[in-house]
């Protein structure tokens, strides 16, 4: 009679939202998770800063895809909501331009489009809905054999969409750039600037981005939320979801190398531990596995992404300051005057550049209250990922500053700093996340085929699986969520496959077509 082990050791390398995710799913299906940090605390991108006593989110400020979150908690017999509260915005960003206009976009898309009317014309607010008619259809399309599938295909996308089959994926807009789409729906060009800004929300440039990433707009305008405690409550809260599991998390565990022969066969630590695993997932950053940062053996079960694709990075302040000229909302976009000038420097260059677009989360200001006294201010640039290349000197960073604030001031605000910013730069990424450069996005997508590309969550090497914004569906807190729900679904397959018993899975958020991840159909 075969004897059945019961509790499978799973290595989760990264506490990222990707990581954190598999953690929970691996430990709710009866698996010994052990989930390894580098850092002094979970979160990944998810961070924060402290500066004059208080905490600013110092990297995702937009939270998207509620469901994601909410599907994760209920398949772990849990509520998001008795964990984290989060408050709907019904600004969802302020923008402003150089030639003193400003325009807010709406959760209700009818108040858009009458503010769109105000500040262009009658023709751009009709225009406006018809690209958010267009920006649906297309995440509908979408959605369910790409962003909730394991393993997407194109003959499966095309499959999708039944009797249109390939006439029908023209509708995904996957043959022309996100820039020459909005020219369909917009005629001032202030408002294909507004839109097209969205391709930086997967590192990309608009004007190499498929169209269909126009569905970003739809994402944003179906709800953006607010945490309150910041980005960070949410990664704590799933931390926590996945310790209640009985997953464990250590801090300060940097990982040396995944041992294998065959197959995974443990996790050596920088300190000297080796850690046995059944499986393991790595969920940092894919380059440094395909790198070798980990050993040769994980690096030969992946192929390395070029640093000729690597997605965008940033300069940022963290800072405690009293803003002026005019209200602040949440979010705010301030734009350079020449879009196409500013990323031919980011991604031709390679080079900061000279007139950039300021983003501004002004978390303080939730209500679209009036601060009283210094308010938090976080403030973000684009950049090229080219971390750790030796290139970014102090006085890049101070004409790089110089340039920001001269920005702000042109787009009629203003910023006094109660004490000196804390700035990050593609040289801190980089370090922060090895193999990254500074990239923050995993690759960068210039077309279609870029992200039905992105690796999936099973590797060459048996037992080992990735998860994080690298890999499939992408990047972004919500789609890396995914990501280790995948990793999750798709390790605990195999265990189960080779002999380990493991409890069956719960319907969720997550459920696809594919045979390795039927556990979360």
């Amino acid at each position: 009679m075969r004897v059945v082990k019961q509790s499978p050791r799973v290595v989760v390398i990264g506490g990222g939202a990707g990581g954190l995710a598999a953690a929970v799913d691996c430990a709710r299906r009866g698996a010994s998770v052990l989930l390894l940090e580098r850092g002094p605390e979970v979160g990944g991108k998810v961070r924060q800063e402290r500066v004059g006593g208080q905490s600013i989110d110092a990297g995702p400020t937009v939270l998207t895809m509620r469901w994601v979150f909410e599907a994760l908690f209920s398949d772990a017999d849990a509520a998001l909501a008795e964990h984290v509260r989060l408050h709907p915005l019904p600004v969802l960003a302020r923008h402003a331009w150089q030639d003193g206009e400003r325009l807010d976009l709406y959760a209700d898309r009818e108040a858009t489009a009458a503010a769109i009317n105000r500040f262009a014309s009658a023709a751009d607010a009709s225009g406006y809905l018809a690209f958010c008619r267009h920006t649906e259809a297309i995440y509908q399309k979408v959605q369910a054999p790409f962003i909730r599938a394991a393993q997407p295909t194109l003959a499966s996308l095309v499959g999708s969409l039944g009797l249109r089959g390939l006439p029908g994926a023209l509708g995904l807009d996957f043959h022309r750039t996100m820039w020459k789409a909005l020219g369909d729906f917009f005629q001032d060009p202030r408002l294909r600037q507004l839109f097209g800004r969205y391709a930086t929300y997967y590192g990309s440039s608009p004007f190499e981005a498929p169209a269909t990433l126009n569905l970003i707009a739809h994402v944003e305008q179906a709800g953006v939320w607010a945490p309150a405690g910041g980005m960070s409550a949410l990664t704590r809260a799933v931390a926590e979801l996945a310790r209640r599991q009985g997953a464990e998390i250590r801090h300060g565990a940097e990982v040396a190398a995944i041992e294998a022969d065959s197959r995974v066969r443990a996790v050596r630590l920088a300190s000297g531990e080796r850690v046995p695993a059944e499986a393991v997932i790595f969920a940092g950053d894919l380059a440094a596995l395909g790198g070798g940062l980990l050993g040769a053996e994980a690096a030969r079960a992946v192929k390395a992404p070029p640093k000729s694709r690597r997605s965008l990075s940033a300069v940022t302040w963290c800072l405690r300051g009293t803003a002026g000229g005019w209200p602040l909302a949440y979010h705010n976009v301030l734009f350079s005057r020449d879009y196409a000038a500013e990323f031919t420097a980011l991604m031709d260059r390679g080079a900061l550049p000279a007139d950039p677009t300021v983003y501004v989360c002004a978390p303080d200001r939730q209500a679209d209250l009036a601060a009283v006294g210094p308010e938090r201010l976080f403030v973000l640039v684009n950049a090229p990922p080219r971390g750790g290349e030796g290139w970014l000197t102090a006085r890049e960073i101070e004409a790089c500053e110089r340039a920001t604030w001269r920005v702000i001031e042109r787009c009629g605000l203003s910023m006094a700093p109660a004490e000196p910013p804390r700035v990050t730069t593609p040289d801190d990424f980089a370090a922060r996340f090895p193999g990254s450069g500074g990239g923050l996005y995993g690759t960068a997508t210039r077309g279609l085929l870029d992200a039905l590309g992105r690796p999936t969550a099973t590797t060459k090497l048996p037992g080992l699986y990735v998860a994080g914004g690298s890999v499939h569906p992408g990047a972004g807190v919500p789609m890396a969520t995914l990501s280790g729900r995948f990793a999750a679904a798709t390790a605990c397959a195999g265990l189960s496959s080779t002999g380990w018993s493991l409890r069956a899975a719960t319907a969720g958020g997550t459920s696809t077509r594919s045979a390795t991840t039927a556990a979360t159909d």
